[in-house]
C-alpha cells in the first residue's frame, strides 16, 4: 500500500499536521513500528516556513534546530535561514522515510466508538489515536474593522508579507509589536517611511547573535522546558501573564526600530474616513498596512465533543483529559513556555510518544507502512 494512499484501512494512528511537531512524532512512532500516516495541509514538507517572509532566520541557533535522531546540518551557533530550515524538514521526512501524505486540509475530525475519523475532500481515514498537531493557528488575524480602510491601501497579514517589493510607494504602518512585527518594520522601514502601533511586551535583556546562544540562550531554553511549566510553582504563576503579554521582542529590538527611523503610535482602533485611527484620536495617512496580528486560536474543524464549553482542548500536557486516544502537540503552552519550539515540540513529541497506549494486537503493532 503507498504511503500516500491510507484509506480505507484501521491506522494505529493519525497524525494531522506535518511541520515539525508531527514529523518529530512521526519519528518516534516509526521506531514503535507503528502503523501510522501524517496529513499534510502544504504540497511539500516544509512549506509552512518556506511561505513566510523572505528574510526571515530563526530564532533559535542551528543547535537547538535538529528533530530527533538528526542533528541540524549548520554551524551551531548559526541561526539558518527559513529555507534552509524547511528543506531540512523535507530532507528529514525522506530520511527516515515517514508517511506523510501531502495537500490534505483536515475539514474535520470526530470520534464513533473507538475509533477517530478525520475528513478532507470527500475522502475519510480512520484510527485508534490521533495526533492533533497543527498547532491550532491555521487563520490569520485581522481586525474586523479592517475592511473599511481604503481600497487604495495594501493590505497585507504578516502571513501574506514576502517582502517590500508588494508595498506601494508611500508610508507603511505595521500594525503589532511582536516578533513578527518587529521583523517586518525593520526590514521596511529601509524603502518606505514606516510606523509601528502597538507597545512590546517585553524584550531579551541581550544582544541576539553568537554571543547570546553561546551563553545566554541555552539559559533561555531550560527555563522555557524545565522551570516555566505548568508542573511547577513559578511555571504556573508564570505562564498567564506571558500568555497575555505574548513573547518578549528576541532579535529586533525597540531602541533598534528608533535607531533606524521607525516611529511609534498608539494602538490602531478603528477607521476613520478611510484611514486607521488611533487610540489618541488621530489617523494615518498610510499607503500600507501590515497587520501583525498573530493568528486565531480555534478548532472548529473538531466535533465539539471532543472540546471544552469555549471550543479549546481540555488537556494536560497533550493528553486530552476526556477522549481516550486524542493527543495535542506544539500549541503555546501546552505544557510549558517553550511548546511551541522546536526544542519544546521534540520534548513534548518523545513524550507523548510513551503515552499512545500500544497497539491492540501483535500483527497491528508489527504492521509496516
Amino acid at each position: 500500500m503507498s504511503k500516500d494512499d491510507m484509506t480505507g484501512t484501521v491506522l494505529d494512528t493519525l497524525i494531522i499536521g506535518g511541520g515539525q511537531a508531527g514529523l518529530a512524532m512521526g519519528y518516534y512512532l516509526k521506531r514503535q513500528n507503528r502503523k501510522f500516516l501524517i496529513l499534510d495541509e502544504n504540497p511539500r514538507t516544509g512549506d509552512a516556513w518556506r511561505q513566510r517572509w523572505d528574510s526571515l532566520r530563526v530564532f533559535t541557533p542551528a543547535k537547538y534546530d535538529g528533530l530527533p535522531g538528526a542533528p541540524f546540518p549548520a554551524d551551531p551557533l548559526s541561526f539558518p535561514p527559513k529555507d534552509q530550515l524547511a528543506d531540512y524538514l523535507e530532507r528529514y521526512a525522506e530520511q527516515f522515510e515517514l508517511p506523510v501524505h501531502h495537500g490534505t486540509r483536515v475539514e474535520r475530525l470526530w470520534r464513533e466508538g473507538d475509533r477517530y475519523y478525520a475528513a478532507s475532500n470527500g475522502r475519510r481515514w480512520e484510527a485508534r489515536n490521533v495526533v492533533v498537531a497543527t498547532g491550532a493557528e491555521r487563520s490569520p488575524k485581522v481586525p474586523d474593522f479592517a475592511f473599511r480602510l481604503d481600497p487604495s491601501i495594501v493590505q497585507l497579514h504578516s502571513s501574506d508579507y514576502r517582502n517590500p517589493g508588494q508595498l506601494k510607494d508611500g508610508p507603511v504602518l505595521v500594525v503589532g509589536v511582536g516578533n513578527s512585527g518587529a521583523e517586518i518594520g525593520i526590514e521596511v522601514c529601509r524603502t518606505h517611511p514606516t510606523l509601528v502601533a502597538g507597545k512590546a511586551g517585553g524584550e531579551l535583556p541581550v544582544k541576539h547573535g553568537r554571543a547570546a546562544a553561546r551563553f545566554v540562550l541555552p539559559l533561555v531554553r531550560f527555563a522555557g522546558l524545565h522551570v516555566l511549566n505548568v508542573a511547577t510553582p513559578i511555571g504556573r504563576k508564570a505562564i498567564p501573564g506571558l500568555k497575555a503579554h505574548g513573547a518578549p521582542l528576541i532579535r529586533t529590538k525597540t531602541k533598534d526600530l528608533e535607531a533606524a527611523g521607525v516611529r511609534f503610535v498608539p494602538r490602531v482602533t478603528g477607521v476613520d474616513n478611510g484611514l486607521p485611527a488611533l487610540a489618541d484620536g488621530n489617523r494615518l495617512e498610510v499607503q500600507n498596512v501590515i497587520w501583525c496580528t498573530g493568528f486565531h486560536v480555534e478548532f472548529s474543524w473538531m466535533d465539539p465533543a471532543l472540546l471544552d464549553n469555549g471550543g479549546m482542548p481540555r488537556q494536560y500536557r497533550g493528553v486530552a483529559l476526556d477522549s481516550p486516544g486524542l493527543f495535542f502537540l506544539g500549541q503555546d503552552f501546552m505544557f510549558a513556555a517553550a511548546s511551541a519550539t522546536l526544542p519544546g515540540e521534540c520534548r513534548d513529541a518523545r513524550y507523548l510518544a510513551g503515552k499512545i497506549p500500544v497497539p491492540v494486537s501483535r500483527e497491528s503493532a508489527n504492521a509496516s507502512i
